[in-house]
């Protein structure tokens, strides 16, 4: 699974994350079960803030998509 970040678009880097993670689950792309990177790791990829994969985590969480487990992963 490939995470991109487009800084011009308005969308902020929190959804867009989200976004295609939530595409990559509805397309089978990412399966069920299937660990998602590590906020750092992602983060530092992505070049933004750790604070940012969080909160697209977390809102991929209230959502319904992914359950975050406190040192396990998401």
């Amino acid at each position: 699974m490939v995470i991109q970040i487009d800084r011009s678009l308005d969308e902020p880097a929190y959804e867009q994350a989200a976004r295609q993670i939530r595409d990559a689950i509805a397309t089978g792309a990412l399966k069920p079960h299937e660990l998602l990177p590590g906020v750092r790791g992602l983060a530092s990829d992505l070049g933004v803030n750790l604070n940012t994969i969080a909160r697209a985590y977390r809102l991929l969480e209230e959502q319904g998509f992914v359950q975050i487990r406190d040192r396990s992963g998401v």
